[in-house]
């Protein structure tokens, strides 16, 4: 699944084609993805101008001059399109602007969603009304992190994932991220010390930022939106390395979290 590197880069590929264009052409080319398109959405998109792009936590964000706001989310295999040479397939939605470029979501396995929220009422829509703050955001710090699970008898790893702890966050990252900061996955939240938290959030920033700017992973079906697929991939220390050496010298462990696979490194991280 895309995750918030992805979508970050995602929104980066489509605001040079969409931002100040005006949409001519809105068309859902079936009724549904993981769940049915607005049925307005052609009649309060079409002739709207978009002003702005942005991400929160995995979905990106197609703002209006009406004060609409297009919300996708790519699911497991969802990605945009800009100008194919034919609309294929899976091609479930296609936008046409004004200076004739065009854009296609594409989406196989139909696990993604496009919803149509107000520009004032986008902090209730449900995904993001229980959502914690944005990981790279300024109110993500190791004092917040350490308040959030201080009552909490779960593992990291799993407060992480938790999107009401931290929005945005998935399952590379989080394994990413708990191994540059030295933290066991299983470590419980409550038991986890406040300097430990500063250097983890620290770690948090640095794997985000560091896959944004290599263009997200080349994970499953990611593509960017420039058909280019992102390479943050072979710099991963832990995820996906099962077997192989870590740096300390150690192997790369491997075990299963409520259906996810988790990697890590038993003598790097405590």
């Amino acid at each position: 699944m895309p995750e918030l590197p992805e979508v970050e880069t995602t929104v980066a590929g489509l605001r040079p084609v969409l931002e100040g264009q005006r949409l001519t052409l809105v068309e859902p080319r079936r009724a549904n993805l993981r769940r049915p398109f607005p049925i307005d959405l052609r009649q309060r998109m079409t002739g709207a101008r978009v002003i702005e792009l942005g991400r929160r936590a995995k979905y990106g964000l197609i703002v209006t001059d009406r004060d609409d706001v297009m919300i996708f989310h790519l699911g497991m295999s969802g990605r945009w399109r800009i100008d194919p040479a034919e609309i294929e397939k899976h091609d479930h939605l296609v936008l046409e602007t004004e200076d004739g470029r065009r854009l296609v979501l594409n989406d196989p396995r139909r696990f993604g969603s496009v919803d149509l929220v107000r520009s004032d009422e986008i902090d209730s829509f449900a995904p993001f009304a229980v959502m914690g703050p944005e990981p790279l955001g300024d109110d993500f710090t190791g004092r917040y992190l350490k308040a959030a699970t201080k009552d909490r008898k779960a593992p990291i790893k799993q407060l992480l994932l938790d999107q009401r702890t931290v929005a945005g966050l998935g399952n590379i990252y989080v394994c990413e991220a708990l191994h540059m900061a030295g933290i066991s996955p299983a470590k419980i939240g409550s038991q986890i010390s406040g300097p430990r938290y500063d250097k983890l959030v620290i770690a948090i920033k640095q794997v985000l930022k560091a896959a944004i700017a290599a263009g997200g992973s080349s994970l499953r079906d990611f593509v960017r939106p420039d058909g280019e697929l992102g390479y943050f991939a072979k710099d991963w220390l832990v995820y996906g390395r099962e077997g192989q050496v870590c740096h300390c010298g150690a192997l790369v462990l491997r075990r299963v979290d409520s259906g996810r696979s988790t990697f890590y490194c038993r003598k790097c991280q405590k």
